[in-house]
């Protein structure tokens, strides 16, 4: 009864499911507590208008979807494990399938968390929907959307907005937008290009209808600061957890470096639990993390924080030697191990890792087998998983336990207790847990908890913009002597630089900021002396302000300077484009341009003896090259130069090189540079110059320059699947009928292909008639 006043339901159902709590509650009630459960269990119910399905709910998830219709902006906090995820899907389900929204797009802050979104919607929506659900920054989906009567939810991060945007040349007319974890607004550098996308989107569509989703937040309303005058908001802040989750201390007993004492939190004192005994004695850090979790985690569901993916990959490798090696591995165990061999490296280290029933998890892993492995985790099947920051970045992977040891994000940076409890809200999955254990090695150890081991906390949200302008002078100073800093010697750490391109960026679009929402949140003097700063700047800028709202994050400034730079070219100006990567001339360029991008916009492509080594990379993923050939060939070079290497380090390295050069900072920059480019060859009457082709930025994001390529990816594939299937196809321009067509074809043969079974499934999936039922089966 008291986990129904809580509108804990799930808890309730789970407790009958377990057989603690009798079946039928009601006909053992009185009267009384009868009629009230029977009026909370009607008052805790939303009616999902699309379908006409009533949805019990907690109190959190009723308040939203109460506020959520009558309000334009709203907020909304709470803890982690409280259900907002599948809530907000729910009703932004409901929106696309009963109002006149066309076009949604949900915000999400890495691509991990877009690939988990998009594929909960597809599931949700079903096969039949008339809802369409892609990642891809199109134009053809927007404008289907637009003008053929479908609809379409983009799922996207917010450089991926910004890219369509471009695309598109507005700011997407979005009718209903969704950011999911909101309070990375105050993100170094990324949290003003959120904030750059959610401004851009609000500017083209004052009446979008928004909604900010955070965890366990201070100050949910901060967000809603920015909203158009008159336009009805709110804030819903919850901080009732759904799961109880214990903090338990794992401390080595005087002597005994085999057992450990296990003790609980409770109210500021430690409450003792028992004694923990490990199979062996731990020597070394990684080694005492690791025995204590394969001791504590033997049940399964365990998941382990380390601290880099290399770390990962090591107490993974250690824990694995502690399980007990199965009679036969499991068949989907198999298929993912052969999926990491070809598809990464045969001596990649998942692949023996998972046959035993462990993993690791980091953000660079190819998609698809990251979310193989998330969904074999929360099958059971995988027993440990050791994972790095990609949790806290909003990954929703529940478990019963998490274990962890000095925890950092970033290089060397100890946790933060906002980012601590997030992590920590994982353990305890509601509705198949009823408590969740955060186990804290060693926490006595200043070295690894400087500050102890966090207290409960909530995360204060504040713009990186407000942090950086409330610093006073700083930043005006900053300004007053940017043009005088080299491109190649702005430093890209700098808060200001950020910022001040931000600014910058709404000067030249506005003539001022003191009419820009952020102006009204600081004082007038302030606002006064960065508006003279700024048109000392504006001053010597030409390019616009519509080039320099297409490129977040980069200074308009350097972006001058490199349309100056194009104006001092003397040789010929066809030497200034990029050439096709199947050009032979193709590496050569790109190697010329990064140096020219380093030189002129800013020093991206660092230190310059990379360069080739970037281009390098570039020219691979746009070739469609898939990761293995490309770990391979990484491999080749350093064995024909006879430089030391080893293989999981090389893998790491490249995963982490497509991740950073040729999907992040490539199409930030070559974007710019040919934006800039074009600009020149208008002026100078070389529009003939001008190919009108799939936009680079969207070839960089995904490593497709074929029309095939991009079909495929069209049809939903992953780019490793995509990949896989596109080494069997002749053909570089088929349509997405025309790629349906060649699998249905070819339907039987695709077993003697030597594909993954994995990737087999997802062909079948996404190409075949009979995809969602298919889709649901697996």
């Amino acid at each position: 009864m008291l986990l129904g006043k809580l509108s804990n339901f799930r808890a309730v159902a789970l407790a009958e499911d377990r057989g603690l709590l009798a079946a039928d509650l009601d006909s053992r009630l009185g009267m009384s507590l009868r009629i009230e459960a029977q009026r909370r269990q009607m008052n805790r119910a939303i009616l999902i208008e699309s379908s006409g399905r009533w949805l019990p709910v907690n109190d959190f998830q009723e308040r939203f979807w109460s506020n959520a219709g009558d309000h334009q902006w709203l907020s909304a906090s709470a803890p982690t494990a409280s259900g907002k995820t599948f809530l907000v899907l729910q009703w932004l389900i409901d929106q696309m399938r009963s109002t006149d929204a066309t076009i949604a797009v949900y915000l999400a802050p890495t691509r991990a968390l877009v690939s988990e979104i998009e594929g909960a919607l597809g599931v949700l929506l079903g096969p039949d929907s008339k809802v369409e659900v892609s990642s891809l920054p199109l134009r053809e989906k927007f404008d289907a959307a637009r003008t053929g009567g479908s609809k379409l939810i983009l799922v996207f991060t917010q450089e991926r907005l910004h890219l369509m945007a471009n695309v598109i040349g507005v700011a997407a007319g979005v009718d209903l937008l969704i950011v999911d974890e909101a309070h990375k607004i105050g993100d170094h550098q990324r949290g003003v290009i959120l904030q750059d996308a959610i401004e851009r989107v609000s500017r083209d569509n004052p009446s979008v209808k928004l909604a900010f989703v955070s965890p366990a937040t201070q100050n949910p309303e901060e967000l809603l600061t920015d909203a158009p005058e008159g336009k009805p908001v709110i804030a819903i802040d919850s901080d009732a957890p759904t799961v109880l989750q214990n903090v338990i201390l794992a401390e080595q007993r005087p002597r005994t470096p085999k057992l450990w004492n296990l003790s609980a939190l409770r109210d500021g004192a430690s409450v003792p639990l028992g004694v923990l005994q490990l199979d062996t004695s731990p020597s070394g850090l990684r080694k005492r993390l690791a025995f204590v979790a394969a001791a504590a985690g033997a049940r399964g569901g365990t998941l382990v924080y380390a601290n880099r993916p290399s770390e990962a990959e090591t107490v993974a490798g250690l824990i694995s030697q502690l399980t007990p090696k199965p009679v036969a591995t499991d068949p989907a165990l198999s298929e993912l191990a052969d999926l990491a061999r070809k598809g990464v490296h045969p001596k990649y280290a998942l692949a023996p890792l998972v046959e035993r029933g462990v993993a690791f998890h980091y953000g660079n892993m190819p998609s698809l087998i990251r979310s193989e492995v998330e969904r074999l985790f929360r099958s059971g099947k995988i027993r440990f998983l050791v994972c790095t920051s990609t949790l806290i970045e909003g990954v929703n992977l529940s478990c019963r336990t998490i274990v962890m040891r000095g925890p950092r994000k970033g290089k060397g940076n100890p946790m933060e207790p906002h980012d601590f409890w997030n992590l920590a809200g994982r353990a305890g999955r509601w509705g198949d847990e009823f408590q969740g254990n955060i186990i804290c090695v060693d926490p006595k150890d200043r070295t690894a908890w400087p500050r102890g081991v966090p207290g409960r906390a909530r995360y204060p949200i504040k713009r990186e913009s407000d942090a950086v302008i409330e610093r006073g002078d700083s930043l005006a100073e900053y300004l007053d002597r940017r043009a005088e800093i080299d491109a190649a010697d702005v430093d890209g750490a700098n808060d200001f630089e950020a910022v001040g391109s931000y600014l910058l960026t709404a000067y030249l679009r506005q003539g001022s900021i003191s009419q820009t929402q952020l102006a009204k949140r600081h004082d007038p003097a302030t606002i006064a002396r960065l508006d003279a700063s700024l048109a000392t700047l504006a001053d010597k800028i030409e390019i616009g302000p519509d080039i320099a709202v297409r490129h977040p994050g980069v200074s308009a400034l350097g972006l001058q300077r490199l349309l100056e730079a194009f104006r001092a070219y003397e040789g010929d100006v066809e030497n200034l484009l990029p050439a096709t990567v199947d050009s032979d001339d193709s590496y050569d360029r790109f190697i010329t341009i990064m140096g020219r991008i380093n030189l002129h916009l800013y020093p991206a492509f660092t230190p310059d003896a990379l360069i080739p080594l970037h281009a390098l990379i570039v020219v691979r993923w746009l070739k469609g090259m898939s990761l293995a050939a490309m770990i391979r060939k990484n491999i080749e070079y350093h064995q024909k130069n006879a430089r030391p290497f080893n293989i999981p380090t090389l893998i790491r390295q490249t995963m982490e090189l497509v991740e950073v050069t040729a999907r992040f900072k490539a199409p930030k920059y070559l974007s710019a540079y040919l934006d800039v480019l074009h600009l020149h060859l208008r002026a100078i009457g070389r529009i003939d110059l001008i190919e009108d082709d799939i936009d680079i930025g969207t070839q960089l994001e995904f490593g497709v320059s074929s029309r095939t390529l991009l079909s495929l990816m069209e049809l939903g594939l992953s780019r490793m699947s995509a990949v896989a299937l596109y080494e069997k196809i002749a053909r570089d321009d088929l349509s997405k009928d025309d790629c349906r067509q060649w699998v249905v074809e070819r339907e039987a043969q695709l077993v003697g292909m030597d594909i993954p079974a994995i990737i087999i499934r997802e062909i079948r999936a996404k190409l075949l008639p009979d995809a969602g039922a298919q889709l649901a089966t697996f």
